[in-house]
């Protein structure tokens, strides 16, 4: 039985500048060898244009992200999460799927291992997966009522401190109702898929994918009640800065604002979503067990 995807995009892990002559070769090969088995498959194949800029494999033809969405009817990500992240929020309002083979070193979202993709990704091609999707943020960032940044988040969206100044205070509200104000050292609003990230690392909970609800996490908060709260994903979260220098927010770590007093960082849930497919099978528990390490040492 032949693939039942058709067009299929791959998407490296690449950096900006360039990598170096070792990871270019590990990646080339990669995709190389990925390449061949989804022809094998049945699948015409494309690059992402800079994941063939940076790879050097060529004899495929090289899209952008718009022609992704439009052209291709799956993402194949060879990577890391941050990859999968980035490649995530763009082609979410395209609906296209994508699969995860992990080129790097964590993994809670590219889940298939290099060293076993065609065993793995055999039967996905021919229609055995699971599909998991995921929300995103939309967040904004308001100054005398006119919004000066926006982005998309799928995993977190930060307030923080600046580097050299002390804590930051925030008026917080949600669905137009005042919640508090916090003086800590940040704050964080995070997904269900953020939740295993910075989230997690400053004292937050896991929550699962299927629930549609945001994490709301202190960052060393000045009163020790001052605990993480669980909220529904259907109201905006709004966050003002009251006092502090230097404050900044990011967005999935991956733009940076400058904020100054009165600003307002506001956060609703994305129109769009992000589909990741899993082998038949998977489990969110088995991925926490793996990555986590529980059960280490257990019988």
């Amino acid at each position: 039985m032949r693939s039942i995807f058709h067009h299929v995009a791959l998407i490296g892990k690449y950096q900006a500048t360039g990598p170096s002559g070792a990871q270019a070769g590990s990646l080339r090969s990669a995709l190389e060898a990925i390449a061949h088995f989804l022809h094998e498959n049945g699948c015409e194949v494309s690059l992402e244009h800079q994941t063939a800029t940076h790879s050097g494999l060529s004899g495929y033809a090289a899209l952008d992200v718009a022609e992704i969405g439009r052209q291709c009817d799956l993402g194949l990500v060879v990577g890391g999460d941050g990859t999968m992240l980035g490649i995530g929020r763009q082609l979410a309002r395209y609906g296209t799927p994508l699969v995860g083979i992990n080129h790097g070193r964590l993994g809670f979202i590219t889940d298939i291992a290099l060293s076993n993709f065609r065993e793995v990704l055999g039967p996905m091609l021919r229609g055995e997966f699971e599909e998991d999707p995921r929300a995103l943020m939309q967040a904004r960032v308001l100054r005398d009522g006119l919004c000066v940044f926006e982005a998309q988040a799928m995993n977190d969206v930060v307030v923080h401190r600046g580097s050299v100044s002390g804590m930051v205070e925030l008026r917080v509200e949600v669905g137009g109702r005042f919640v508090a104000n916090q003086r800590a050292d940040g704050l964080i609003i995070a997904t269900p898929t953020g939740a295993t990230a910075y989230a997690l690392s400053a004292g937050g909970p896991l929550l699962h994918p299927s629930i549609a609800g945001w994490v709301l996490v202190p960052i060393a908060p000045h009163t020790l009640s001052n605990r993480p709260i669980v909220l529904p994903d259907d109201q905006e979260v709004a966050i003002e800065i009251v006092s502090g220098r230097d404050a900044s927010a990011n967005f999935d770590m991956q733009s940076l604002a400058s904020l100054l007093h009165g600003d307002r960082i506001t956060v609703q849930r994305s129109e769009y979503r992000v589909r990741f497919l899993h082998p038949r099978g998977w489990s969110y528990f088995d991925t926490l067990r793996r990555k986590l390490h529980w059960n280490e040492g257990g019988s």
